[in-house]
This record gives structure tokens, sequence and C-alpha cells, in this order.
């Protein structure tokens, strides 16, 4: 517990979930802070890494055809250890040394009190699977995972999911963040939502669960349905123990916030989740005109409807927990939506297929290495959820980006499509 003065007497030991482009860009930020405030976190910042085999490139500044680390490929996690960069998916970015790759999911984690998550979503299941009797019961979450899980059942926010699987309360970290820009430690801003948890009581929230999040966390309650039909899971958190430093927002941007990273703290989990999600469907509108040459009118009109129905679909499927400050004042919202529309991969995509006078996923095929874009796949998952809920007429954006990915309208009518707006 903590003294007199207030000093506590165990520190947070802070493991980064994923090794990406992203996941390590995170995991260098997080390392940076825990060095700046060895009063709060341990220094060491585990990274779990899914291990694969890699060569250091030729064009690497490391590479040394002397040398037995560039002779033949090497396991991802001993080159981060060793030269203290993400050769495959941050090259050139220099790590700090306290980042710590590790392997083993389950080691990783061990007594770690905050679990940061960036892997693809569709992993989720599985690792939160592996980790379940294997993390400490009061460790907290913070998902930096775009996306939502959208079905005609239903939407379940990727924290909210990683919530109920682990018995942990789970945050959400989202905004506009192109990780290279970040990494080379270009001025951006984002969005941290993080609700303290009643039960942790140093730094109460000011009544119930926390506000931003659509799981019951805090009382055991019989399970209940929420609006679209689908029983939401009670989880039932276990306090964290007095003799750590308090997660308040004042602790968590220390976590976060850096000199060329700022982060801005809110309550909103639902908010910045729906955000990170709905802006590639925007995205792919904005690539549509831009790929007509219409100009930056164009594109900033379908921005604005754009960020008009996020709001309206937070408030509309979120109504308790989802803050229009959050779309329009946030980096989560209004400037993710900016960022996106003017050089995201979404865009880029979407702009190339009307130039070449292909489809989308011809250039997703051509152009992504395997990869796949978010924003087509939200758009068919966010269509079948407004259907189901014979609300398609009222978002005409998301509907008319789904019916030109069918083939039902071509990029030139979205015009004519978007008068339901008016």
């Amino acid at each position: 517990m903590a003294d007199l003065l207030g000093v506590t007497k165990k520190k947070h030991k802070v493991t980064i979930i994923g090794s990406g482009n992203w996941g390590t860009t995170i995991a260098k930020v997080v390392a940076e802070n825990t060095q700046q405030y060895p009063n709060l976190f341990e220094e060491n910042v585990q990274m779990w890494v899914f291990e694969e085999e890699v060569m250091v490139p030729l064009s690497s500044k490391h590479y040394d055809p002397d040398s037995p680390l560039c002779n033949k490929p090497q396991k991802l996690s001993k080159l981060i250890n060793e030269l203290h960069e993400n050769v495959k998916y941050l090259p050139t970015i220099d790590l700090p040394k306290n980042v710590i790759a590790n392997p083993s999911l389950q080691d990783s984690v061990k007594e770690s009190t905050i679990l940061v998550f960036n892997l693809p979503h569709q992993f989720i299941p599985k690792v939160c699977q592996e980790l379940q009797g294997k993390i400490v019961p009061y460790a907290r979450g913070i998902s930096c995972i775009k996306g939502v899980e959208v079905s005609e059942k239903g939407i379940k926010l990727l924290a909210d999911m990683i919530s109920e699987r682990l018995g942990i309360y789970c945050g959400a970290l989202s905004g506009a963040n192109i990780a290279t820009e970040v990494a080379l430690e270009k001025y951006s801003e984002t969005t941290v939502a993080y609700d303290p948890p009643s039960i942790d009581s140093r730094q109460p929230s000011p009544t119930g669960s926390p506000t931003g999040s659509q799981v019951n966390l805090a009382s055991p309650t019989p399970e209940k349905k929420d609006y679209e039909g689908s029983h939401r899971k009670q989880v039932v958190l276990q306090p964290l123990p007095h003799d750590y430093p308090a997660l308040s927002h004042e602790n968590m941007r220390k976590l976060f916030h850096r000199p060329y990273f700022h982060a801005r703290l809110v309550d909103d989990v639902a908010g910045v989740s729906l955000g990170g999600a709905l802006k590639n469907i925007v995205a792919l509108g904005a690539g549509f005109v831009d790929g007509l040459g219409w100009g930056d009118n164009a594109k900033a009109a379908i921005m604005r409807v754009g960020i008009q129905e996020e709001v309206k679909f937070g408030k509309t499927f979120f109504a308790e927990s989802a803050r229009v400050s959050t779309f329009t004042e946030e980096s989560c919202g209004v400037a993710d939506v900016i960022t996106s529309c003017m050089g995201g991969r979404n865009f880029r995509c979407a702009k190339m297929s009307v130039e070449r006078g292909v489809s989308i996923n011809d250039v997703e095929r051509t152009e992504l290495n395997g990869q796949k874009l978010q924003g087509t796949s939200t758009a068919y998952e966010v269509n079948a959820f407004l259907k189901g809920q014979g609300m398609e007429k009222e978002f005409p954006l998301f509907t008319a980006i789904y019916n030109i990915l069918e083939g039902t309208y071509e990029p030139a009518d979205l015009p004519d499509l978007l008068v339901a707006d008016q």
C-alpha cells in the first residue's frame, strides 16, 4: 500500500501485445515514458512478437555481410533485441533499449498490470483465449485496434470483446495516427478513452461502471440484452491493489503522451472505437470523388456528411455512452476522418480504382501485398447491420458506399445518392 507520503511500493509493468508497424510504434512511445516516469512504471516494456524468421535487408544500416545476423534468416525477436529496430515492420526507426521483444505471449504478460493490445482484430479471440488465467486478475487494458465487430445481429466494441474474454476493464486509443509519422516523431495527437472503474477506489468514476463501456463492469447483475438483442456478458472486476499507483487520467496520460504525440484523455470508449472504424468508409467516398477529379470541395462535402453520419450512428446505437464531442472535437473523430481522406490506404485504393476503371478489389490485390482494406469490410458489415435495423436510408453515405462497392451505382452517382442527407 502507499506510505504516508502517498508513495506506492509497486510499479506498473506494461506489455504491448503486438509488434507490427503500429504496435512497435506504440512500444517506442510507451518505453520512452516508462523511462521518464520510473516512480510509476517498470522501465522495461515487454512487446509480444508473433515469431517469424526474417533477413536483415541489404538496405538496412545494420546490414554487414560478415555479421552472423545478416547471412541467414533470423528470428524477428532476436533481431529486435540485438539491433533495437524492427527491421521488417518499422525499419530505420531506433527503438529504446528497454523495449524487450518476447515471442512467448504468456511470458510477456507475466505480472503485467497494463496490457496494450495492438494486433489485427481477427486475432483477438485466439490471443485472449491464450491469455485466460495467465494475467493478473486486476490488469487493465487499452485497445489500440481500430474497428468494431459488426454483423446483422449487432455491434461489439473491440475493447468490450477483450474485457469480456479476460474479465478486465479495457479502454481504447485511436486518432489521426499514421504509424510511421508518429515513429519519426512528427507532431500528432491521439485520443485515449479510459474511465477508471469505480472499484479502483483511488480514482473512482462518479457512478457505476465506466461510462464509455457497453459491458457491465461493476456489479454482479444478471446478464442483460442490449439494443440489438445480443447478450452482453457480465464482467466482475478485481480491484487494482492500493500498493500500485492509481490509473487515473493523469497517469494514463503519462504512459502515452510525448512532446511529439499529444494524448487527450476522455471516457467515451464507444465514441473512440466507432470513430476509428467508421472513418474508413468515409475515406472510400473521398477517394472515389478524388479519383473523378472533382477537387477539394467534393472531398470536404464527403467528410462533412461522413462526420455527421458517425455522430448519428453513435447517438442511435450507443446513446448511453457515445458523445457528440468525441466525433467533432477529438483526434479519434474529425482529425482521423481528415487524415484518412487525405492519404490513407482506403482513400488511395478507392482513388486508384476510379482512375484505372477497375474494381477496388482488383486494386487491393495488386497494391496491398495480401493485406485487406478495412474500409470495404466495414462498409459491408455496417450495411448488413443497418439493413437488419431497417435504417439504410438514415445513413445515405454509408449506404451509397456499399452500393458502389456492389456495382449497383457508380462513384459519379454520389451527389444524387446523398440527396437523402438534405
